[in-house]
């Protein structure tokens, strides 16, 4: 059996994960917990396979317990099941050892087939937030921006200095310039925080 460790606050939905669980064939709840600090502290005794994470919790979130739990126990696999879809949360969430994420609506069949390829070493993750991930490794298949002008802005976005970007491009001041002022146009933006913010939306960088 399969050793699965559930850390939610919502006590129904907690019991939800947890009936599901124990119902299935190749799998036992190891311990439930309704934050990430009571969890972590019992993290050795109940050697889970896999933790269902939520991610906004009361004290330590989700995020930095995924981080604490794949750091004390790295054999664990955590699984991230939360109403959160943003970006940043996602990333945030995959960045500190999360091996897949799941929308809380996602059904009971889904859940244990997810638990189940995460173990066959997938990464599971709802259609909601496989589309957002490689959208977000995809830019814009055509950009207003010329190459030149897309170079020069992704080296501001990154904090480079005008003169840390002419020796990158090996182009002068004056140029580089030229080029901030085309996308200002283009973009139809009046400073480098919002030219960043317009092209970064669009996927020009």
């Amino acid at each position: 059996m399969y050793r699965i460790v559930i850390i939610e606050d919502n006590e129904q939905l907690n019991e939800a994960f947890a009936t599901i669980i124990n119902f299935s064939d190749k799998f036992r709840v190891a311990g439930q917990y309704f934050n990430c600090e009571d969890a972590i502290k019992n993290i050795a005794r109940d050697k889970p396979d896999v933790v269902l994470m939520d991610l906004e919790l009361p004290g330590i979130s989700g995020v930095e317990g995924t981080k604490q739990i794949r750091r004390i126990f790295p054999k664990a696999l955590v699984l991230i099941v939360s109403v959160y879809e943003n970006s940043e949360m996602v990333f945030n969430a995959l960045c500190a050892g999360a091996s897949g994420y799941l929308t809380k609506n996602t059904s009971s069949r889904n859940l244990i087939d997810a638990i189940q390829e995460l173990l066959d070493g997938g990464a599971p993750m709802s259609i909601s937030i496989a589309r957002m991930v490689v959208g977000s490794f995809q830019k814009a298949a055509v950009s207003i921006l010329s190459d030149r002008e897309t170079e020069v802005l992704t080296l501001l976005a990154q904090g480079k200095s005008y003169k840390s970007i002419g020796e990158s491009l090996h182009i002068s001041r004056n140029t580089i310039k030229f080029h901030i002022k085309n996308i200002y146009e283009k973009l139809e933006v009046n400073t480098r925080e919002a030219a960043i913010l317009s092209a970064s939306e669009k996927k020009y960088i």
